[in-house]
């Protein structure tokens, strides 16, 4: 554990190193640049007056209804087209074609449409972990070995025992990788989202902070996005580990 770690607090502690230098010895101004100390500061006094705990966590709550949403919805119909190549056809110019409008774009419309709740920015983010986990989906499906499905088929199992027994668990190490993916875009959603039109949340305080120069709070919002991203792919590589043990197992 201690050998994965090392080149990771040896990187961390470069790049604070080279901050620091870059800040300590240049005339660049800490509304521009901030220190690394400034910012650490910035955050001690942002987690004492409760401001950064309650925005983060009505982030967090967006992302993850966000992400719930969209990876529902995205398997369930991922498993529709698997299943079906005609309907897939048809569907898929309009699928990619969602894809080719930057959510951006769409934002202002869904809150307007929605209006400048929650509900707008789960929809949001909804919408951008859709499409990884919806190709995902469909890959992992179709790359189910048709010898399985001859072997279920020789026992007479039901469609919802193939289902359980062979498509699900197939397809999962695929599955996993668009989930891994859609987890880390999940935050753009809720951002994007709360950036459009919103009174709480990080996005919030990243605004508060461009308007009021509060540079400092807007590195916190930010490596507080970044720890959120990591945090939701790490608890994917903890599934991945969880229900995957039989990839090991069959490698050794």
């Amino acid at each position: 554990m201690m050998k994965k770690l090392t080149p990771i607090l040896l990187s961390t502690l470069t790049f604070l190193l080279g901050w620091h230098l870059i800040t300590r010895y240049s005339d660049i101004p800490n509304f521009i640049l901030p220190s690394p100390l400034s910012v650490w500061n910035r955050f001690l006094k942002s987690v004492n007056d409760g401001s950064l705990p309650y925005h983060t966590w009505i982030t967090l709550i967006e992302i993850v209804l966000g992400l719930v949403v969209g990876v529902l919805f995205a398997t369930v119909v991922g498993y529709i087209l698997a299943k079906s190549r005609s309907l897939e056809k048809v569907l898929s110019p309009y699928l990619v074609a969602s894809q080719a409008i930057p959510v951006v774009a769409i934002a202002p419309l869904l809150v307007i449409w929605l209006g400048d709740g929650i509900l707008s920015k789960v929809i949001i983010c909804a919408l951008i972990v859709f499409f990884p986990v919806l190709v995902n989906t469909i890959v992992g499906v179709r790359a189910v070995p048709s010898a399985l499905y001859d072997l279920m088929g020789s026992l007479h199992a039901s469609r919802v025992q193939t289902l359980w027994k062979v498509e699900v668990p197939a397809s999962l190490p695929v599955f996993l990788g668009g989930l891994r993916i859609g987890a880390t875009l999940s935050v753009i959603g809720a951002i994007v989202g709360e950036l459009v039109s919103a009174e709480q949340g990080l996005g919030f305080l990243l605004q508060l902070g461009d308007f009021q120069y509060d540079t400092p709070m807007v590195f916190v919002a930010v490596f507080m996005l970044i720890a959120l991203a990591l945090m939701l792919y790490g608890v994917v590589r903890l599934l991945e580990n969880k229900f995957l043990k039989w990839q090991e197992r069959s490698n050794v």
